[in-house]
Parts: C-alpha cells; structure tokens; sequence
C-alpha cells in the first residue's frame, strides 16, 4: 500500500511537470512571436463644425477685413486618426487662412489632456482658405508675434473644437486597412511669380526681378520665376470590408477664390471634400465618411494663367471645377492602389531656432517718414504705409528668435512632412527627391503660421513673398528647415 501511493504519487509529480514544462513551451512560443497575434490598425475619422458668427472680419487680402454676412458653406476641422497597435497618429486640417501657433498649441494641450495622445504624434494644419475669419486674433487682442497674449474667443473656440473633433475621430477607430496613391493633375497650376522684363518697384523703393500676379498678358512678362508640382497625393482608409472610412488628400495649389467678398467659404478644399465622398459613394454613412483636403506646397502657386486672355466665371464656378478634377484623378488612382491590413506608424518631431528678420537704420526711418508725411502727397507704391506700419511693428514686437515645429510622419512607405510655413513649390519638390520613401508629400502651414518661405534663391529675386512683413524669418531658413526634416526621417526610416 505504501509503495503504491508512492508510485501513484510519483506519478502525479511527473504529470504536474509536464503540464508546466508544456505550459512554459507555451509561454516561449507566445512571446517570441511564433503564436503572436498580429497587432490590429484601426482607423477613424470626424468633421466639427468651426463657423464663427457673422459680422466678423474675413481674412486673406489687403485692407481692411469686410465683414462676414453670409456662410455659403460652413467651416470645418477635419480629423483623422490612425493606429497601429502601438502608436497613434492624428491628422486634423482646418478651414483658416493660418493659424498661429498658440491656437495649435492649446488644442494639443486639450487633446494630450483628454486622450493621453502626445503632442508630436498630433499634425495640425490649416488649408489656407482665404474665405474666414482670423484665427490670429481681433482688434487689440491681435498680438503680432506676443507669445504671452491670451487667446480671442475664435481662437479659444477653434481649439477646442479641434480638440472635441480629434476625440470624436478616436471614439471612431475600428479595424481598417490603409492606402496611399498619386495622381497628376497640371491644368490648374500656375507660378504666380512672374521675372520682368524691366525692374519692378516694391513698396520699400527698391526694384525687383519678380512680381506677384503681374496680370494678363502682361507684355513685360518674361517666364515665370518657378515650377509647379501636378501631384495630387492622398491616403485612403476602409473598413475591413471595404466601406470608405476617410480619405485625406495633399495638392500644391495656394486657394481658388472666386468668393464675393463677405461670403464664409472652406474654397476649393471643401468642395473637393464633398465631391470625394460623392464619387466614392460614401454619403450617408454612419459614422461619416471624412475627406480632407490638405495644403501642399503652394506659396508661389496658384490657379491663374497669366499668360492667357481672362476667363468668365460665376462666383464658385471656378473652385468647384477645380475640386471636381482633382477629385476626378483621385478617383481613378484610388481604383488602382492596394489597401494593406497593416503598415508601421512612425513620427519624428523637433523644433528649429530661426533668427527674425529685422529692419535696418535706413528702413526705420523711411518707415517713419512715410507714415508721418500729409495724406496729400502721393505714394510711389500703392502699399507703402502698409509696410512702413510692418516695419514699425517688426522692430517694436517680434522677437529676435522663434522656435518652429517640424515633424516627420511615417505610415507604412510614406512619408509626411509637416512645415509651419506657405512653402514654395520647389521646396516640396526638393524634399520629395530627398525624403527616403517611396513616396512622400509635405503639408504646409502645420503646427503654426510663420508667413512665406521662399528659397535663398528666390530672395535674391525680390516679390511680395519676399519682402520683410510678408517674410518674417532668416533668408537661409528654407535651408534649415530642410536638412532639419531629413535628419528627423533618417531617425524613422
């Protein structure tokens, strides 16, 4: 009987070892990756609605800023969020003319505090519609570079539907699959910046190579002073049966226009917004499908051929012609790209110090002159007390450095550049050669509002992009700016 439960004893010993010994295999198996479930990407996508109330300024164009009475189509944040299993990313673009950074800033603050999401994994960027209100703050409130001012009540309100907009895309997320494609579409881009063939005065009593819009066959037109990028990139996200979730796109085209001058409109990128969804057969869905359309690099870029006779056209005729083709030529790229189940979700962010540009002795004091002198004496330039009152402001408020945001997103084989600039056309073009993807674009007036970035090269030309109160920071910047954004994409390649 002893001998018996020994053995029978024994004998459960040895089974309870094997149990562990296979529940250890087991265990082994699992964390090195041999039963591992692969991590799910989901996706999810929200619109909030960011229409100020009528009455406000409309932003975008010289002089003063009629007021808003009437909204011909509401204003949007339009979000995106992606997910990996690891790390999540958040797209949100915005129907403003640019939005300073202290707006974004708050809204990140808002979103890390409500959705534990870190700021460098958050793009925010505004489209550049010339059609709304400023996000840059109103009458004495309107702070220049003061980075102690406190927000408006539109600024306020801006960053907190962007934050409710991100948490809504996030309430969305659910199992999807991603794709990414790039079409052409040239017929709508034109070099804005036009060399002459006389020297041009700008409102500084200099002479320039360059004018900005130089009018219809203009016969002191001799080529424009740039090229311009035909690509229409975009990523898509499905559901896993095939249901479009969002689709957000990136064209280097500056804004249409074609708006009475107190109308409320999100332009051509809310049109294309609409129409993308039309064509995908993706209304009425529950959530909403999302299309998005970004700002590529178009600080030099627009839709006006200059060197052809003037076309005719009804208020918002033009922008929904432009909007339709590109959707158009989305829509027959995105039937042809393959939609992956998973891709790697990376980013890369840092800030850059750029020196402020500052007028010198000379400057201030033309300045000083020009707005001191009697209304009666004509000016040599239809703009020179506008950008004597600049100069003045420049020496007296901006601050002799600013640090910019720059990120580098991955998804899957492409790349994103975010830049807080309107960046010229052959800067994208650059960073298109350079980015180490396959494919890659770069959204512009992200994370902040900076004024235009023209190249070194183009400084030496001269033109309003140029000209110091329309570019605010060192002549070299675009240098910087990217040997900057190549360092943080060799960091997630």
């Amino acid at each position: 009987m002893v001998v018996t439960d020994r053995l029978y004893d024994n004998g459960r010993m040895a089974f309870c070892f094997l149990r562990l010994l296979a529940g250890c295999c087991l265990f082994l198996c699992f964390s090195s990756g041999a039963f591992a479930q692969r991590p799910v990407f989901r996706a999810g996508a929200a619109a909030v609605n960011i229409t100020p109330n009528l009455g406000q300024g409309i932003v975008g164009n010289f002089g003063i800023p009629p007021p808003a009475a009437y909204v011909h189509d509401e204003l949007h944040a339009r979000c995106l969020a992606l997910d990996d299993g690891t790390t999540r990313l958040i797209f949100v673009i915005v129907d403003n003319v640019g939005i300073d950074r202290l707006v974004f800033d708050e809204a990140k603050r808002l979103i890390y505090k409500e959705t534990f999401i870190p700021r460098e994994q958050v793009l925010l960027a505004a489209n550049h519609t010339h059609s709304a209100v400023s996000a840059g703050g109103e009458g004495e409130k309107r702070r220049g570079w003061n980075e102690r001012a406190e927000l408006d009540a539109y600024q306020t309100f801006v960053a907190r539907r962007i934050s409710d907009g991100v948490r809504m895309a996030i309430h969305n997320l659910e199992p999807a699959r991603i794709g990414w494609g790039v079409g052409r579409v040239p017929q709508h881009l034109f070099n804005r910046r036009w060399k002459m063939k006389s020297p041009v005065l700008n409102p500084f009593g200099e002479k320039d190579r360059v004018r900005m819009n130089p009018g219809r066959l203009n016969p002191d037109l001799q080529e424009p002073a740039g090229p311009t990028d035909p690509g229409v990139s975009f990523i898509s996200v499905q559901s896993r049966e095939g249901r479009p979730l969002a689709l957000l796109a990136n064209y280097s085209l500056h804004y249409v226009g074609g708006v009475p001058d107190n109308h409320i409109s999100g332009d051509y990128f809310a049109v294309f917004a609409d129409r993308i969804q039309e064509l995908l057969k993706a209304d009425r869905q529950d959530p909403p499908f999302v299309g998005i359309m970004s700002n590529g690099t178009s600080g030099d870029v627009n839709n006006i051929n200059f060197a052809a006779p003037a076309e005719q056209h009804r208020p918002y005729e033009k922008m929904r012609i432009v909007a339709n083709d590109v959707a158009q030529e989305v829509l027959r790229v995105y039937k042809t790209i393959q939609h992956k189940d998973w891709v790697k979700l990376s980013v890369a962010q840092s800030e850059l110090p750029l020196q402020v540009r500052k007028p010198d002795k000379q400057m201030l004091a033309r300045a000083e002159k020009i707005l001191s002198r009697p209304d009666t004496v004509k000016p040599a330039h239809p703009l020179e007390a506008t950008y004597a009152q600049r100069i003045i402001q420049i020496q007296e408020e901006w601050p002799d450095q600013v640090k910019i945001i720059l990120q580098a997103f991955r998804i899957g084989e492409l790349g994103i550049a975010a830049i807080p600039f309107e960046v010229f056309t052959e800067t994208g073009l650059e960073l298109k050669a350079k980015i180490p993807f396959k494919t890659s674009f770069t959204i512009e007036l992200a994370n902040g509002s900076y004024g235009y970035l023209p190249t070194p090269e183009q400084h030496q030309l001269g033109g309003y992009e140029t000209w110091l109160g329309t570019n605010r920071v060192e002549k070299g910047a675009t240098q910087k700016i990217v040997a900057e954004l190549l360092k943080l994409f060799d960091t997630i390649k």
